[in-house]
């Protein structure tokens, strides 16, 4: 329903790792609340091992966050995806 919050994910996801550090972490939500990057962001940085998103023009609302403004904020990290935002922004059109 797009209602996980960032304080909420980084709790679930350091649980899980924690309690299960070798299994792969999967975190999937909406973008309802309009928190999902942000969600998605505390995910990556607890230990989730893929968190999911959608292309730019399609994201948002009842869709998924959006995976360019996940890569953009991961550039330069040691989360870094190394996806190009040209290549992004040109499935937008």
């Amino acid at each position: 329903a797009g209602l996980l919050t960032p304080k909420a994910t980084k709790m679930l996801v350091s649980a899980l790792r924690k309690e299960f550090p070798n299994t792969p972490i999967h975190v999937h939500t909406h973008d309802t609340a309009g928190s999902g990057v942000a969600s998605m962001l505390a995910a990556a940085e607890a230990g989730a091992d893929i968190v999911d998103g959608a292309i730019d023009a399609m994201s948002g609302m009842t869709s998924q966050p959006s995976l360019g403004a996940i890569a953009a904020n991961l550039r330069g990290t040691e989360l870094d995806t190394g996806l190009d935002q040209g290549d992004i922004a040109a499935l937008n059109n």
